[in-house]
This record gives structure tokens, C-alpha cells and sequence, in this order.
């Protein structure tokens, strides 16, 4: 029987597998289209029948796109009562606080361990096996899981005992990195006004003031106005940011910054931008 099982094969679930398949773990995989299926048979994966199938294997991993791609095929399908007892499934999902809490109640219900584990990293980091994994759950769970982590990432955080705290702390880095978009649009394009080259301005301010990935790597994409092809589209960008908000009306604190970036996100997905890299929120300003 295969030691692990993954769950959705997009653009990070992909990468994932792959990894686990060349540290020899026997991988089974699952995906609502049979493309991305075909390509991990040919690197050596076992084909799953059903999502309910996959949950006989001791570790799931599943990497889906939002709240309701996970209640659809977790919480509301009946598969976690076809589960056998023993089981944990680890979301790598962004999802909101409410959901992993259902979540966790439905998996705890039918015996069957539940940890969240959200992730920092664009495909590249993945492809890599260097995400940054924001693990919470039963620490017996999550050391369970950890050789599956140590070969996905090249940290794991431990973040709490309940698994809504990972999902708290993924939407915190994403409505972060809005605001560092959001403000290095705003400086380039009063650059630009001043006639300062914007390329040699993000180099100088990355060099100097703002080092790391985010300020580097999007002040480039919004200089050269590059948001093709998308590591993270602005669609997802809003549905993190509505997650944020939305946390924070749940704790009574204001965003104010929040409430800006929830206009200027809606604007460019109803201008078309929802395909585009999210940075190119840059561009666009509330109406």
C-alpha cells in the first residue's frame, strides 16, 4: 500500500508529489482531470479511483484552491466516514479560520487526524522542496507528518495545537505581501512621474532598505509591468485578502489598509486582471 497519498494536482500540488516520489516515498495521486494524473504515473505514482480511496492510504496531503473546493471534496462528499480510523489528512489549502475549524470538528468526528499546514512559496520554491510549511494540529499529528514535511520544505513552523492558528497565519504573509505590492506601485508610479528610471529605483531599494523576495522579485514585475505568466493570480489574491477582512471583523480589529486593497482587488478582477500575477494590483486604483 502507498505511504502517502496527495490530492489535487495543480500548480503547487505538482511539484509536491514529485518531490515525494524522488525521496522514494510510493505515492498515490488524485485529481479532478486526468493530464496532471498521467504526467505522476510517468514519474511512478499509483492513480486513485476516488478521494475516498486515497483516504485508505495512512497520509493525505491535499492541495486545493479555496474553502469550497475542500468542503466539496472533504466535508460535504461523505469520504471522511469511509475512512479507516488512523488516518491524517494535512491540508496545504489557504483557507479561512471557519473553515478549518468544520474542517477539524468533521475529521475528529469520523477519527480521522486532521492537521493544517499552509505554505509559503511560489511553484519554484516548491519545485525545489523549500517551502516554508505553517504546521498546527496535535503535535502526535504533525510529528507523524514531518518526514513528508522535511522533503516538501525546508522548514516547518510550528504554529499551534489548532489548526485554524496556521490558516490565521498564512492570510497575515498574504495580506502582507498586498500591502508591499500595493505600495511599491505607488512609489513607482510617482517615480515614474518624476522622471527616475523605476528599474533602478526597486534595485536601489531592494539593495538597500527593502532586501528579500518580495520586495525584489514583485518591485521588478511592477517596473517592467511583467504579470505573465502568473505565479499567483489576482483572483487568488482576493480571495486571501477577503479572508483577512474577514478574519479581522471576527476579532473586532480594523484594516484599514485592508479596506483599500479590498477596492483596488475588486476593481482588476472586474477589469479582467483576475488571470494576471497579483501584482498587478500596481496598476490599478479604486474607483
Amino acid at each position: 500500500m502507498s505511504d502517502i497519498a496527495v490530492i489535487g494536482l495543480g500548480a503547487m500540488g505538482r511539484p509536491v508529489a514529485l518531490n515525494l516520489l524522488r525521496a522514494g516515498h510510493d505515492v498515490v495521486v488524485w485529481n479532478r482531470s486526468d493530464g496532471p494524473v498521467d504526467e505522476l504515473l510517468a514519474a511512478g505514482a499509483r492513480r486513485s479511483g476516488s478521494v475516498a480511496e486515497a483516504l485508505h492510504t495512512p497520509v493525505v496531503l491535499s492541495v486545493l484552491a479555496d474553502d469550497r473546493a475542500v468542503a466539496e471534496t472533504f466535508l460535504d462528499s461523505g469520504v471522511l466516514a469511509q475512512a479507516p480510523g488512523g488516518t491524517v489528512h494535512v491540508n496545504l489549502a489557504t483557507v479561512s479560520a471557519d473553515l478549518a475549524r468544520r474542517a477539524a470538528a468533521a475529521h475528529a468526528e469520523h477519527g480521522v487526524g486532521y492537521v493544517a499546514a499552509p505554505v509559503f512559496g511560489r511553484v519554484p520554491v516548491a519545485e525545489a522542496g523549500a517551502l516554508n510549511i505553517l504546521a498546527a494540529g496535535e503535535d502526535r499529528l504533525i510529528h507523524r507528518v514531518q518526514p513528508f514535511f522535511d522533503v516538501i520544505g525546508s522548514r516547518t513552523w510550528r504554529i499551534g495545537d489548532r489548526p485554524e492558528q496556521a490558516n490565521v497565519v498564512k492570510i497575515l504573509g498574504n495580506y502582507l505581501i498586498a500591502c508591499a505590492i500595493q505600495s511599491l506601485g505607488e512609489a513607482v508610479s510617482l517615480a515614474e512621474g518624476a522622471g527616475v528610471d523605476s528599474g533602478q529605483l526597486v534595485e536601489l531599494l531592494t539593495s538597500t532598505l527593502f532586501p528579500g523576495a518580495v520586495y525584489s522579485g514583485y518591485g521588478s514585475m511592477i517596473a517592467e509591468r511583467r504579470y505573465q505568466p502568473a505565479g499567483f493570480t489576482t483572483a487568488l489574491g482576493r480571495k486571501d485578502l477577503h479572508l483577512a477582512l474577514d478574519a479581522a471583523d471576527d476579532h473586532g480589529v480594523p484594516l484599514p489598509i485592508g479596506e483599500l486593497l479590498r477596492a483596488v482587488f475588486d476593481q482588476a478582477v472586474a477589469d479582467g486582471r483576475g488571470a494576471d500575477d497579483w501584482a498587478v494590483i500596481a496598476e490599478q486604483q479604486p474607483r
